[in-house]
């Protein structure tokens, strides 16, 4: 009985899951708000080696710390640029939500394209293709109960080839992000209950650095929008950033809110159906200081019906390394 219940509790999570995030356990690395912490190479190829240093970051993230068996992702990446033009960028992965759990790692080529004079009249086209491993798993092995052979009593594997591409523009202050994730159908291991084993997302994002001349404090308003092609759900992310620098350190914070564009369905405890758009609002504050990096990121649902309110925590750790002499002039702080 004790076994049962477990099981019940982990279908129970998994079903709050797939109704609130929109998210799929096989879609590769999942696209939250960390990017906003220092940290656009995870979801835009073309970021790799954008910075005036190499930038490796560690994030852990935990939702719902409440809840045994709760999802969890950590995250490994490291870009740098090697000439002029030209960069690489290295991103692993491990994610784990419910039964399924999934890990890859990506490689990066970026190229850098000036179309100004010089870095400090800042005029920049940027483009990054990713290609990578992905394994899925899909641990099955306390399905069984009793004598029940309906379901094997192992954990299902496979592993596949992906590819994301991207390109950003920079000019000044203003920049955009294009970037598509998952060019390449896959099929996972559970391709038989899944809605589409087409996981192409869109991403576009754009932004603009705002800040008075002799001025310590930058704000940075930006949206980003997503598309999933398979499932045909959008959302977008309406961000407010700010900086403040001090003595030889910068801090900075900011609130970003998410909502889809489309209603999922919902299955209440007495089986009625509703209707409801995913809401997240989600602070988060950091610090760097020299060559050091430290983020952290908290997420709530503000929907009317949510699984858990014990919210989603998440930790950036970072080191800027092989840093050369920044000659941009721009107010934009992940160049500089």
């Amino acid at each position: 009985m004790k076994k049962i219940n477990k099981v019940k509790s982990k279908f129970a999570l998994l079903l709050g899951i797939l109704s609130f995030t929109q998210l799929k356990a096989q879609e590769g690395l999942p696209v939250f708000s960390d990017y906003l912490t220092d940290n656009y190479y995870l979801i835009h190829p073309s970021m790799a080696g954008i910075s005036s240093c190499s930038q490796l970051r560690l994030t852990a993230r935990r939702s719902w710390t409440s809840q045994k068996d709760a999802p969890g992702l950590q995250t490994l990446s490291y870009n740098t640029r090697f000439n002029r033009s030209s960069a690489m960028g290295v991103n692993l992965f491990n994610d784990k939500n419910g039964f399924h759990s999934q890990s890859g790692g990506y490689v990066t080529y970026a190229h850098h394209l000036m179309f100004s004079r010089d870095e400090v009249d800042l005029n920049m086209l940027s483009f990054g293709l990713s290609a990578g491993v992905l394994q899925y798993r899909l641990d099955q092995s306390e399905f069984v109960v009793g004598n029940d052979q309906l379901v094997q009593n192992s954990t299902l594997n496979t592993t596949e080839f992906n590819m994301d591409f991207g390109f950003s523009y920079h000019l000044g202050e203003f920049y955009t992000h294009v970037t598509v994730k998952n060019l390449l159908e896959n099929e996972g291991v559970n391709n038989e209950a899944q809605i589409t084993n087409n996981l192409r997302r869109y991403l576009f994002s754009l932004g603009y650095g705002f800040q008075k001349f002799g001025s310590k404090f930058l704000l940075e308003p930006s949206i980003l929008y997503q598309y999933r092609e398979g499932t045909q759900q959008s959302n977008i992310d309406i961000n407010a950033k700010a900086y403040y620098e001090l003595d030889r350190k910068t801090i900075y914070g900011g609130v970003s809110y998410r909502r889809a564009l489309d209603e999922s369905k919902f299955q209440l405890t007495d089986q009625t159906i509703t209707l409801e758009q995913l809401n997240y609002v989600t602070p988060f504050i950091g610090v760097r200081t020299g060559k050091y990096h430290f983020a952290y990121t908290y997420t709530a649902q503000i929907n009317a019906n949510v699984f858990n309110q014990g919210g989603q925590h998440q930790i950036t750790l970072g080191i800027d390394l092989n840093c050369r002499i920044v000659r941009k002039a721009c107010n934009c702080p992940a160049l500089n």
